[in-house]
């Protein structure tokens, strides 16, 4: 049964905002809260958005879904469940109430974002408010429209400093046949860098990879036969094992108190921390660090390989949160945010300054 409630509150919206627009403010987005934690600290009255929920349209012969950003994650993966279809990127939760909004401006995917792509990848269409109250549109419902394709997909991981997402279409994927995971050993970060990689150019049915403490695990998904014959040429043990506990950061690596540190590399770069317990994820891209870390020291290695470090969790105020950007990319990224939200209205901070 459909639990999304359908509620339409984009008029009031855009009064808010015109308000705010012609008397002057600041405010901070707030869907759920389930990911309020990622970005730096604000200090604006909340602008509460989660009501505004409800499905505008979903056939699911056409693989594509339009909804309002209010709608619960859960509730849309559960009503995409019961045609056999999922979100590709394997979205994180972080809470029960967490909403579609959250999910697109955070931009963070799961294990299978290494394999299938970032929900920049799978964002059609964006309906948005702006910082001077006016409703604008980008992209569309049907995968063949490309119309302002590329100002939808600014908008994931914008974090709400561009403006407040009402309505997205998504391209949605069929759910597969089965899946399983196996496990290797595997002593050293580098020995299953270079093992997964090796993987990646074989025509295997990956959807994901980690290595921890030594153990390297695979999740193959697709048809019975696809899975089957991968199992026989790979080998390993077949075991069970829970994605949601990297997903939604449940894992024992990921001490809930601790500083918790994001690497992101090119997938075959060398191990930067050798020796340091690490959880690696999508081939190499991603890598968490749990525990105090020199920041910059890591930022500054990351660099060299055309890297990032994310100060993701509990790291204080004295440490940023993102990377720094190159100059050029600075002014792009001002350049957006001026077009869109003149008067820095919404959210701004949240990823660098004045942004």
């Amino acid at each position: 049964m459909n639990a999304i409630v359908d509620v339409d509150i984009e008029a009031e919206l855009v009064t808010q905002v015109a308000a705010l627009a012609a008397a002057g403010g600041s405010v901070e987005i707030v869907g759920s809260g389930s990911k309020r934690f990622y970005g730096e600290p604000l200090d604006a009255l909340p602008m509460e958005v989660a009501a505004h929920s409800g499905i505008i349209d979903y056939d699911p012969a056409e693989l594509v879904i339009t909804l309002r950003a209010g709608c619960r994650l859960r509730d849309v993966e559960a009503l995409l469940a019961e045609h056999r279809q999922m979100f590709g990127f394997e979205a994180p939760h972080f809470g029960p109430e967490a909403t579609i909004g959250g999910m697109v401006a955070s931009g963070l995917a799961g294990p299978r974002r290494g394999f299938a792509g970032s929900i920049r990848d799978f964002v059609l269409g964006v309906k948005m408010l702006d910082g001077r109250g006016e409703v604008m549109q980008f992209g569309g419902r049907v995968i063949k429209n490309v119309a302002g394709f590329d100002l939808s997909r600014v908008l994931v991981g914008s974090l709400g400093t561009l403006g407040v997402i009402l309505e997205v279409s998504i391209r949605v994927v069929p759910m597969f046949a089965t899946e399983t995971t196996l496990a290797f050993e595997h002593s050293s970060a580098d020995a299953h860098i270079r093992w997964v990689n090796e993987l990646g150019s074989q025509p295997f049915p990956l959807s994901a990879s980690a290595w921890h403490d030594g153990t390297s695990q695979l999740r193959l998904s697709g048809s019975e036969q696809g899975v089957n014959h991968a199992i026989a040429e790979l080998g390993g043990e077949q075991l069970e094992f829970d994605w949601a506990l990297l997903r939604e950061q449940s894992h024992a690596l990921f001490a809930p108190e601790q500083p918790l540190t994001r690497v992101s590399l090119p997938p075959a770069s060398v191990d930067l921390v050798a020796g340091r317990p690490q959880l690696i994820e999508w081939g190499g891209a991603q890598r968490w660090l749990c525990g105090e870390v020199d920041v910059d020291s890591l930022r500054q290695k990351a660099a060299q390989l055309g890297g990032s470090v994310c100060a993701f969790r509990n790291h204080g105020t004295d440490v940023a949160v993102f990377h720094p950007l190159a100059p050029t990319m600075l002014k792009l990224q001002r350049s957006i945010k001026s077009s869109l939200d003149p008067a820095g209205i919404f959210n701004s901070g949240r990823i660098y300054p004045g942004l």
